[in-house]
């Protein structure tokens, strides 16, 4: 079986690129295609795939700011040549662009759809702060939109992430979809001891892991412990850095960006795991409960697929620093059996997730 991935780009190991790891396991012999490639930057099962870059590559600042040619994405795509072969399967990975890219001859083409394009179709304000990015982005919104339903020729059969993706796949596409959910690699996530998580732990912090990026939501968690005043450690950077920083009160601590081992050591530890954003799905909150870690998050998105209520995590039922805060005091009532943390992320497991596709893609 001739097989083709593609992926929108390469530049670091987040929940898509965690997926796109599966399917090079699945497929190890496929040549891989995406916008952009860093080398360094994803696993070695990644980069030792055939990989195949877009012109995107080698115009200039592309690897420190690539987003910014988002409205020049659809005409790259366009005059991206993928060569002329013959594929029996076209797996697309797409967020973005991955799924337009065109094959002379496919017999099969299948989206693994994390969200249609989120810059166009929601939450366009979330990403793009600042009265200039998000009136350029206005300009071409409507053309991105466009292109966005005219690439979906290129794609046979769609599987959303989660429920909410395909409700949106649904809504915006007017396409049904299955539902994959992502993996949690639940062998490396894993407690450092099977205990009953209680309030009185000795590691006295919560603990937010993820970009940081307007739609993360990290300011209701600033705003929240900033009247609570309990230790917050946040993992990550982006785009925000500087300007939440300068937000933070005493009692929060930027740690920047941290290897998978040091990120589980945290999780092992925290009392909990903040999750303030409304999520397409959200690997973080699984990478925690697998580690025995509960969860506080925002009833939105992916996170009502992942958490149990008052079993795995308390919910906030609003976007707003008041409602988190009411969730944390209600949290502190609460005691947390690792075990039962544990089974949730079970259920979300790498070769869970491999089985789904073979059985979907290859009939298995």
């Amino acid at each position: 079986m001739k097989v083709a991935l593609v992926h929108d780009w390469l530049t670091g190991m987040r929940g898509g690129e965690k997926c796109l790891e599966v399917f090079c396991e699945m497929f190890p012999d496929a040549r891989l295609h995406a916008l952009l490639y860093m080398p360094g930057t994803v696993s070695r099962t990644i980069e030792r795939m055939d990989i195949r870059v877009s012109p995107l590559q080698r115009l200039p600042f592309s690897a420190s700011h690539y987003r910014y040619y988002l409205p020049f994405f659809p005409a790259i795509v366009e005059a991206w040549n993928t060569g002329g072969e013959e594929y029996d399967l076209v797996l697309s990975s797409c967020h973005c662009v991955a799924k337009g890219v065109k094959f002379r001859r496919a017999r099969r083409r299948v989206c693994y759809c994390f969200t249609p394009m989120r810059y166009v179709w929601c939450q366009t304000d979330q990403y793009y702060t600042g009265t200039w990015k998000q009136t350029a982005l206005n300009l071409v919104k409507t053309r991105l939109k466009r292109w966005d339903l005219r690439s979906n020729e290129q794609v046979d059969e769609f599987i959303g992430i989660s429920n909410n993706v395909s409700d949106r796949i649904r809504r915006f596409y007017g396409r049904e979809s299955a539902t994959i959910h992502p993996p949690v690699d639940t062998e490396f996530y894993r407690p450092a001891a099977q205990e009953t998580r209680e309030p009185s732990r000795s590691d006295d912090f919560h603990l937010m892991v993820g970009a940081l990026e307007p739609y993360k939501r990290v300011d209701l968690a600033l705003e929240a412990f900033a009247r609570w005043n309990r230790p917050l450690k946040i993992v990550g950077k982006g785009t925000m850095s500087k300007a939440l920083r300068r937000r933070a009160t005493s009692n929060v601590e930027f740690l920047g960006w941290k290897s998978d081992e040091e990120i589980r050591g945290l999780y092992q530890k925290a009392r909990a795991l903040i999750f303030p954003g409304e999520e397409d799905f959200g690997i973080v909150p699984l990478e925690a409960q697998a580690c025995g870690c509960p969860v506080v998050a925002y009833a939105a998105g992916g996170a009502l697929e992942t958490v149990r209520a008052n079993e795995t995590g308390v919910f906030f039922r609003a976007p707003t620093s008041n409602s988190l805060l009411g969730a944390l005091q209600t949290f502190e009532t609460m005691r947390w059996d690792s075990t039962k943390l544990r089974a949730q992320a079970e259920q979300f497991g790498r070769e869970r997730f491999r089985l789904e596709m073979e059985r979907h893609l290859l009939g298995g």
